[in-house]
């Protein structure tokens, strides 16, 4: 059935469609007898689903990942989906408009995304505000991230804001220094900015009434020896753990015709194109850490055949973005019935 909708779907621009079906799903989910049958549909509870970290007990490890609600306009009906968790973001302390439109596109015949957002949001007082009024306890993450135009010099800054603002409201943080649609970001996965960033953050944590789990979202781009950096990072930090991977800017073995995605032009691609590299960084971090770190796993993940192969390579829980558009809402009760 979904199938047949999506073709619908896919013939008007990817972002208006999205911002038009959600705001459905939110209408939707106003009326009771929906929201109950929404409920029935796709949330599966079972013990054997649960997982717990940090000491959190996640119902199962099935996330949304960051981007898909940016300013938390969606967590109560997306709740209703059956995710295990919702993430956020990219939260930058003030809101900003993001890149020119079109900025999102679809490549079928890839079972992928390419995206430019720019970190569009309303800013982290806007996000604090609908946290604070939400009605389902669903886990939430919080995914933050510097303004465009804040020099990577003070980038720190901009983190710490929205890392105070919505400490009260979210479950968890995700670092963002990996997106390559903000200008310069991805210099900050450098070992001596990076370092400070979160020595930074674990002392404003530690501040704190009752301190929030801290993680660093990486890109599948890195190297070995980058990846062997962030170990060491993660280490001498006592960061709480790893979201693997961001997009990639590669754009290698693509079914999609180059002069297609030629056009499109830059962006971060996601989707089943980066399943095999994201699967492999979770590994190498798992193994290079001995299994110390846990991992939240993204990339390419569509089926529960998907995601237990990042189980299986060492992550503790998944999330999924791309998957979530191609498979349809369904998708979060498939993978954990499968599991």
């Amino acid at each position: 059935m979904y199938k047949i909708i999506r073709k619908i779907l896919f013939t008007v621009d990817a972002e208006t469609v999205h911002y038009k079906v959600m705001k459905l799903l939110n209408f939707a989910y106003a009326v009771w007898p929906v929201r109950a049958i929404l409920k029935a549909l796709f949330v599966k509870k079972s013990k054997s689903l649960e997982r717990t970290l940090w000491g959190i007990t996640f119902p199962n490890p099935v996330g949304l990942a960051a981007g898909f609600d940016k300013d938390a306009k969606f967590t109560d009906s997306l709740a209703c989906l059956g995710f295990g968790f919702i993430e956020i973001g990219t939260i930058t302390p003030v809101g900003q408009p993001g890149n020119p439109k079109p900025r999102l596109f679809r490549l079928p015949a890839d079972k992928a995304l390419i995206n430019r957002m720019g970190f569009n949001n309303d800013g982290a007082s806007m996000a604090a505000e609908r946290l604070r009024r939400r009605k389902e306890r669903i886990i939430i993450g919080g995914n933050i991230g510097k303004n465009k135009d804040t020099p990577n010099e003070n980038a720190t800054d901009d983190y710490e804001k929205s890392f105070l603002k919505l400490h009260s409201h979210v479950d968890y943080f995700v670092v963002n220094v990996s997106s390559p649609n903000t200008p310069g970001l991805r210099a900050l996965q450098d070992k001596e900015p990076l370092t400070q960033l979160l020595l930074r953050l674990k002392e404003l944590n530690k501040k704190q009434s009752k301190p929030k789990p801290i993680l660093l979202k990486i890109a599948p781009d890195l190297t070995n020896e980058q990846l062997d950096d962030i170990v060491g990072i993660v280490a001498d930090t006592q960061l709480d753990g790893i979201v693997a991977t961001n997009t990639t800017i590669s754009r290698a073995d693509l079914r999609t015709p180059s002069d297609e995605v030629a056009k499109i032009g830059a962006g971060g691609l996601s989707g089943a194109p980066v399943r095999k590299r994201a699967t492999e960084v979770v590994s190498y971090i798992h193994k290079k850490s001995n299994g110390t770190i846990p991992i939240i796993a993204s990339g390419g993940i569509f089926t529960a055949a998907d995601a237990k192969e990042k189980l299986d390579a060492g992550a503790s829980l998944v999330q999924v973005y791309t998957g979530f558009i191609y498979e349809g809402p369904g998708i979060a009760s498939a993978i954990c019935k499968g599991l």
